[in-house]
């Protein structure tokens, strides 16, 4: 993987080996500049962009196989507006690759109808592997069900959205699809036509609703009361309801959340225990609202994290508990019931924010006193709080390695 040439010091030599390389040209991938992109992106459901610089020899290497790749999705799959996958020269187009963010080459991004996913394609740079991708991706993300009955055997610990539709041609129809699309992921969405859902509708006037994971949260169901042919009114609506406040993290997700930058404060859970996480999802609505710009509010499988507990001198056995990452220390949160005390999560944040956690875990508890704002010094040796163990399920310099050995 390659740096931005502005960090890149060995920047003089990969200019020098580039003639050695291959050398995009227009073939396969479409080229996309200023000019082109805004057009492809609002034109077609789905679009991999291969950002690329022609001094990288990582860039250089993928260039032929993504190109092959493009010209067998196009043969795959030649319904106009269905997908593009598209390539942007970096160094020629330096506002495009400024305007997604691209200090990195090469970095594969993912849109949706128009709109950038959450995660950047990290998988095989293989055409057989871009290949399956698209696929996948173009998948209809919609389940339809034939009986009512149906909807009472949905999975109660998923979230969900339930479109009832007169027919599949309607226009609502496709805008609840498109959305659908952008965020299969974070939902599961079913629909159910005519006679099926005729007695739950007006007829001609279809209804969406989100249904909450009731065996984890104590969420209510929701009826949509906007437009159903705006599609971004629409979108705003269901990302709303199907991208929580309090988030799952899994060792699949885990990178995307440390990239977004935010500390962690994350409920470690036993399996099972529901309960707790109901209480820690209804506290952290409640209280910590107004927080959700500073801090990635987080629920951890304490079996499948158990290294984490590890390091804060914890096991399965002490579940549930809280604790913050700040990616750069972990701290724990002293008992978990005291989440039942108003404001007292609140004010374990807080002196996350003025050093006050740090500074304790080195010197001791401090004096509550006014004045006190410095460390105390009453003898005691300093310690280190336990390191971040989800910083390193992040991107890292090991990610270099991994794709090279990709290529």
């Amino acid at each position: 993987m390659c740096l931005s040439i502005q960090s890149d010091p060995n920047f003089v030599q990969f200019v020098l080996l580039r003639c050695v390389f291959y050398n995009p040209t227009n073939s396969g991938a479409v080229q996309l500049n200023s000019e082109n992109i805004d057009m492809t992106l609002a034109s077609n459901e789905l679009v991999l962009i291969n950002f690329y610089a022609d001094w990288c020899r990582f860039s250089n290497i993928l260039q032929p196989i993504f190109d092959e790749a493009a010209e067998k999705v196009q043969t795959a799959f030649p319904e106009s507006g269905k997908v593009v996958m598209g390539k942007v020269d970096c160094d020629r187009e330096s506002a495009v690759a400024s305007r997604f963010h691209i200090t990195k080459y090469p970095t594969l991004k993912v849109l949706r109808n128009g709109q950038p996913t959450k995660r950047e394609y990290r998988g095989a740079r293989t055409v057989e592997a871009f290949t399956e991708f698209i696929r996948k991706q173009l998948e209809d993300p919609i389940r339809e069900f034939q009986n009512i009955k149906d909807l009472e055997q949905l999975d109660s610990k998923k979230r969900i959205v339930v479109g009832y539709f007169d027919r599949r041609d309607m226009p609502e129809y496709n805008t609840f699809r498109r959305v659908a699309t952008n965020l299969k992921e974070d939902c599961q969405f079913h629909v159910g036509f005519g006679d099926v859902v005729q007695a739950l509708h007006p007829p001609g006037h279809p209804i969406i609703v989100f249904r909450p994971d009731v065996a984890m949260s104590n969420e209510n169901d929701e009826t949509y009361i906007g437009d159903l042919r705006s599609f971004d009114e629409l979108n705003i609506w269901v990302q709303e309801k199907c991208v929580p406040l309090v988030r799952e993290i899994t060792f699949e997700n885990a990178e995307e959340l440390t990239e977004e930058g935010l500390p962690f404060l994350i409920l470690f859970y036993a399996p099972g225990d529901l309960e707790s996480m109901k209480d820690y999802k209804a506290i952290v609505q409640l209280d910590l609202i107004s927080e959700k710009q500073n801090v990635n509010f987080l629920t951890a499988d304490g079996k499948r994290f158990a290294h984490p507990l590890h390091h804060l001198g914890k096991t399965q056995a002490d579940l549930p508990l809280i604790a913050i990452d700040s990616f750069r220390h972990m701290y724990l949160f002293p008992n978990f019931k005291d989440i039942y005390v108003p404001g007292k999560l609140k004010q374990f944040l807080n002196d996350l924010y003025s050093g006050k956690l740090h500074r304790e875990f080195h010197y001791g508890p401090e004096k509550d006193t006014v004045a006190d704002t410095n460390a105390i010094d009453d003898g005691k040796k300093p310690t280190t709080p336990p390191e971040s163990t989800f910083k390193k399920l992040g991107p890292s310099k090991n990610r270099y390695t991994l794709l090279r050995d990709e290529l």
